[in-house]
């Protein structure tokens, strides 16, 4: 049996379901980029709070490019799983998407939904690539091929800037008010950053209609925070097994789960605080701690992890040394940059969450789209450090780690995909020889580093000498001796040419 609204009987037996009617729910959101972190995340605070009550919020899910969770969730009635794995696992159906639209197939459909009346916030995680925009200086790529479609088919869009801008022309056309754009992407300040997004694509095509955004258009930052694997066979089979009825498209997560969201609605929203959401007026302080605590150690293991051969980010945290460099690297040289209080309690927290053997996140997983990710990651913290006169060893030999993890094998010569809209210029330059020539070769791509880094010979001179100690001596041999003498000592001690 499949599982759907006449199995849900069957599936009460191991799960938690709805206890709403679902026939009376209004499509209140639309959320662009319908992948496994919205449906752990968002749609999960959303079904608490249809539970108590307030029935406006259903969800129309949109995929910008696959149809694969249409064709999964429409024959369930768009009703999935949620396991929740920590020593053990909770399991719950979540009910709150009552639409899955493929946007390819109908931009037409997709318009329309965004622009009935009924709908109030339009929500986003389209990845950082989705914004179409330049991570190194957050400005809109009129040369990027889905923003030249959609400024020449207005009525076709590609893009979720492109669908945005759309609707809410549609909208004042219409005499509606504009709804919410509500950004839930690891980008800094995401809110800020897609209104000007938005704002210049609306410039491009009506001032008019730039104007009336800016003045009644609302775009609150947010802050999200989950771990929330991709969804494998192994995940399937075992759900389904607990459930006896067939999920196709369940999520697994980890028990923790936070949202801060500074609270600027162009119109009514739903009461995620009582679905345990933080409404904020300045979300900055979490959103730093977040991307440069979390997701920056994220990233620097995911890289350093994948060349010493591990696979999943648990594997890699209990390496000694791994998690010695991660440790230091957030109390010494991130933390220092950041104002959110309880810093220690929080790198402790994230060392823990990472620990967790059941979520089996893939390092690889987590090192896609590097050239999309560092800038908010990794680089905004160096640039903090270094515009105080502070060291950042650990950082560089993370950004060493990742210009390694480009050559696309690990140290015992096991080949793997290199997943990045910059794939072909940064495997060019890392295919370079000479380790001087490739770290300069990287550094000019400003896209990722800008024009400001490759200037900065402080941090230059050791990301060149991390790279080649990691070359010569192996990711884990070498950062071990970093704590062990003066960073300085160890760049310029001799090493063989590579």
């Amino acid at each position: 049996m499949k599982l759907n609204k006449q199995t849900l009987a069957q599936a009460s037996k191991q799960a938690t379901l709805p206890t709403y009617d679902r026939t009376a729910l209004l499509p209140g959101i639309v959320h662009l980029g319908l992948g496994a972190f919205h449906r752990a995340h968002q749609a999960v605070y959303t079904d608490t709070v249809l539970a108590e009550g307030d029935l406006r919020w259903g969800i129309v899910g949109v995929s910008l490019r696959s149809p694969d969770t249409r064709d999964a969730l429409a024959p369930q009635d768009n009703l999935y799983t949620l396991g929740i794995r920590g020593e053990g696992e909770q399991l719950r159906i979540i009910g709150s998407i009552i639409d899955t639209l493929v946007a390819p197939e109908s931009p037409a459909t997709v318009l329309a939904a965004m622009s009935h009346p009924h709908c109030h916030i339009v929500s986003l995680t389209v990845t950082e690539k989705g914004y179409c925009h330049d991570p190194a200086t957050n400005t809109l790529r009129f040369d990027h091929p889905d923003i030249a479609h959609d400024l020449a088919h207005t009525d076709a869009p590609r893009s979720a800037i492109g669908f945005i801008v759309r609707a809410l022309e549609k909208r004042r056309d219409a005499g509606l008010p504009p709804f919410t754009v509500l950004s839930c992407d690891n980008l800094p300040s995401n809110g800020n950053t897609s209104r000007a997004l938005v704002l210049a694509f609306a410039e491009r095509i009506d001032t008019e209609l730039s104007k009336w955004i800016s003045q009644h258009g609302a775009f609150p930052n947010s802050m999200v925070d989950r771990i929330v694997p991709k969804t494998t066979d192994e995940d399937r089979t075992a759900i389904t097994a607990r459930l006896t009825v067939d999920d196709a498209w369940p999520v697994v997560t980890e028990p923790f789960s936070q949202w801060v969201i500074e609270d600027r609605f162009a119109g009514p929203r739903p009461a995620w605080e009582q679905a345990g959401a933080t409404m904020v007026d300045e979300a900055e302080p979490y959103e730093h701690a977040k991307l440069r605590m979390l997701n920056g150690s994220h990233s620097s293991l995911a890289y350093l992890g994948s060349l010493a051969g591990y696979v999943t980010v648990d594997q890699a945290i209990r390496d000694d040394g791994l998690r010695g460099f991660i440790e230091r690297m957030m109390t010494e040289e991130i933390a220092p940059t950041l104002q959110r209080p309880g810093l220690d309690d929080y790198r402790d927290e994230l060392v823990a969450r990472f620990r967790n053997p059941a979520l089996k996140h893939r390092l690889q997983q987590i090192a896609m789209d590097g050239s999309q990710k560092l800038p908010q990651r990794l680089l905004g913290t160096i640039r903090a450090r270094l515009d105080a006169g502070l060291p950042c060893e650990r950082l560089c030999f993370a950004v060493a780690g990742w210009m390694r993890y480009l050559r696309a094998e690990d140290e015992a010569g096991r080949a793997y995909p290199i997943s990045d809209p910059l794939a072909d210029t940064l495997q060019a330059a890392a295919g370079i020889t000479d380790i001087s020539q490739r770290v300069d070769a990287l550094l000019a791509i400003e896209a990722v580093f800008g024009n400001d880094l490759a200037m900065r010979i402080e941090f230059v001179s050791v990301v060149k000498g991390f790279l080649r100690r990691i070359e010569e001596e192996g990711v884990l041999q070498a950062l071990g001796k970093i704590d062990a003498k003066n960073v300085h000592d160890f760049l310029s001690s001799p090493t063989k040419n590579v």
